[in-house]
């Protein structure tokens, strides 16, 4: 299993960018390198608890889709969504904010599992850990831009 941990500081309230990181139309807006569309479930606005979004984008040339729900949330301080349906093995995306003297310190815990075996495990390290990473980069840099225009 790999796990990538990521902080971002937002000079916004946890409300907001708890609200903006669920944000589907936000998350298409920061996905548009991979073309990334929500296809089915959720496809506009808040996702809530225990409701689902089946993403459809282009990674590595090739359309890929991936079905998440939103397995935890306790408001303004924490989610996740999980992989329902998908090309990994395991997907699971937590999500968690925290508040100081008007600072939000949003971090990510994303960790899952690739199929495949070895070629799994090695297509891991050469490639996709730095991919999403940089996914996960560039949504954040998003977020902390919208939710830092609203403060």
């Amino acid at each position: 299993m790999t796990t990538i941990h990521l902080y971002t500081k937002i000079k916004a309230t946890k409300q907001v960018v708890f609200d903006l990181s669920r944000d589907i139309d936000i998350h298409q807006n920061s996905a548009s390198q991979t073309d990334e569309k929500a296809i089915d479930g959720v496809t506009s606005g808040l996702i809530q608890y225990n409701e689902t979004v089946t993403w459809r984008g282009k990674h590595f040339g090739v359309y890929f889709t991936h079905k998440s729900r939103m397995t935890v949330m306790d408001l303004y301080d924490y989610f996740v969504d999980e992989m329902e349906e998908g090309t990994f093995k395991s997907f699971k995306h937590e999500h968690f904010f925290s508040e100081e003297n008007g600072i939000t310190l949003l971090t990510d815990r994303l960790q899952y599992e690739t199929p495949y075996g070895i070629f799994g495990k090695w297509f891991d390290v050469l490639i996709l850990k730095k991919h999403l990473t940089n996914f996960l980069l560039n949504r954040n840099k998003v977020l902390k831009e919208l939710a830092e225009k609203q403060h």
